[in-house]
């Protein structure tokens, strides 16, 4: 379907007032748990195509994330959905009733990235369904595979006047971006995310940007002995998943010479024990995405600086888990993200020179300390700013369904995941019901003209005086105390 008529079918779909039913929306939240459930065979495969991603993998990597969530806004779909009232109000609204209202924004853009394809056209999906919107979901044509399961699989299970898959390029992606949205959302690079920025500027859209950066690791000599094995193992878990090719994988490692030699002793034992003597042949490994991404990361590898792996085979789309030890910063693998398996270690003499060295670069979406010193871990965390954290570990904080994910500054703006992504997706109302009464009309003959100095103070003070709502006998009885103090005010 052409792009203008595709999102004014969406656009006509949720003027209805079809998508602000609530029924509706659990109905359409379920019916996604049910195509996880139903088209495992059909997502591996895709994956597998795509990026060469076994079906325990995607499993491990993608779908059950995706079923956590939708489970995680169905448990709380009543919670999230409910009205609000604030549990203080200002004692000049003390006979109002006060409220904030979740209201959908209307027809949101979905761009999803092409190493998680799922999770990341997906998960943005859930909360935006959940809030009440009409989606349009544009997953990355460079993963091609899942791209068209999306938009043979997505109708089959969602309401096709409420949401679309659109395909295309760059050609068609930008052609979409003049369309009018009422809400963007993307996962891409920080290039990528500035154009879009740049698009939805021009009609005032809001956006939510998950991008990247070059994401931190400090090892701390506090680690050194006993706990350097375990360090080790959980740094290359995460650098690992998906070749690297993840927002959050750990892209430079700090620490001093003598933690990295301690780290290289642990490392090919390790490799080893995740995926055997040979990575390659190892189902749990999977390929860069295509040829383009293949030619730049190796071009990002100093053969002189290898201190383990290096395998290449572009026929494959192979680079085997590689650390590059004794980097400096102005090497060329520093100068961009680097969104692959490879894994540079710079060494610095104490923690506050790893803190100027993050200091120097753009905000990263991620940072992992490795520490069991909590005056250094602390240290850290209140000289540097990132989007999140995990200490003594990676990626754990993103997969948290308590924390909220997005980056700041460089590697993007806003966050979703949990409650998060219903609230990204909602324009929190405020609304003020008033009564027309004589007792609602109490205080607001105080704001009538003509303005003595006594109503100018009386207001100014209640106005800075909070009061509980409650509905006790004791609240009753202070209620009626106001409104006669009020009542004896005006008439004077």
């Amino acid at each position: 379907m052409e792009q203008h008529l595709l999102v004014e079918t969406l656009r006509k779909s949720f003027n209805s007032g079809k998508t602000r039913n609530l029924t509706f929306r659990k109905t359409q939240l379920k019916n996604l748990l049910k195509m996880y459930e139903e088209t495992v065979e059909e997502m591996s495969e895709a994956l597998w195509k795509d990026l060469k991603k076994s079906k325990r993998d995607t499993y491990m990597t993608e779908i059950i994330h995706l079923k956590i969530d939708v489970e995680n806004i169905l448990s709380n779909f009543d919670s999230y959905t409910k009205i609000e009232r604030p549990a203080k109000t200002a004692l000049v609204n003390i006979f109002d009733r006060v409220e904030i209202h979740n209201d959908p924004y209307g027809v949101v853009l979905i761009m999803g990235a092409w190493n998680f394809p799922l999770q990341l056209n997906l998960l943005p999906t859930h909360g935006a369904i959940a809030s009440g919107n009409c989606v349009i979901i544009k997953p990355s044509e460079l993963a091609p595979a899942i791209s068209e399961y999306l938009a043979k699989t997505i109708p089959k299970y969602l309401d096709k006047d409420c949401y679309q898959v659109f395909q295309g390029g760059i050609e068609e992606t930008q052609k979409l971006l003049k369309e009018k949205f009422d809400y963007i959302f993307l996962t891409g690079s920080p290039k990528v995310g500035k154009i879009v920025h740049q698009a939805a500027a021009l009609s005032l859209t809001p956006t939510t940007l998950e991008l990247g950066g070059k994401t931190p690791v400090y090892i701390d000599e506090s680690c050194f002995n006993a706990s350097m094995e375990i360090v080790t193992k959980r740094i290359l878990w995460g650098k690992c998943i998906n070749a690297g090719q993840m927002c959050v994988s750990p892209d430079y490692i700090l620490c001093t010479k003598d933690v990295q030699k301690k780290f290289l002793e642990y490392a090919p034992k390790i490799i080893k024990e995740f995926f055997g003597e040979n990575p390659k042949k190892s189902q749990d490994y999977c390929r860069i995405i295509n040829s383009n991404h293949f030619e730049r990361l190796q071009k990002l590898i100093d053969p002189a600086k290898i201190a383990f792996g290096g395998d290449l085979d572009p026929q494959d789309l192979y680079i085997s888990p590689t650390i590059l030890s004794d980097v400096h910063p102005n090497d060329l693998i520093m100068q961009e993200e680097i969104f692959g398996p490879i894994l540079p270690i710079l060494n610095v003499k104490d923690v506050q020179e790893a803190i100027d060295l993050i200091n120097s670069k753009e905000k990263a979406l991620a940072m992992y300390i490795f520490s069991n010193d909590a005056v250094v871990t602390n240290k850290i965390l209140n000289s540097t700013s990132c989007g999140g954290v995990t200490v003594n570990g990676t990626i754990f904080h993103k997969l948290c369904p308590l924390l909220s994910h997005g980056g700041v500054g460089n590697s993007g703006m806003g966050s979703y995941h949990g409650k998060k992504s219903f609230d990204t997706f909602t324009h929190k109302k405020g609304v003020l019901k008033k009564k027309l009464s004589k007792i609602g009309e109490l205080t607001h003959r105080l704001t009538y003209p003509p303005y003595s100095n006594l109503k100018i103070n009386v207001v100014s003070k209640i106005r800075h005086i909070s009061a509980e709502i409650s509905f006790n006998i004791l609240n009753f009885i202070l209620t009626f105390l106001f409104g006669m103090i009020f009542a004896s005010l005006i008439n004077i």
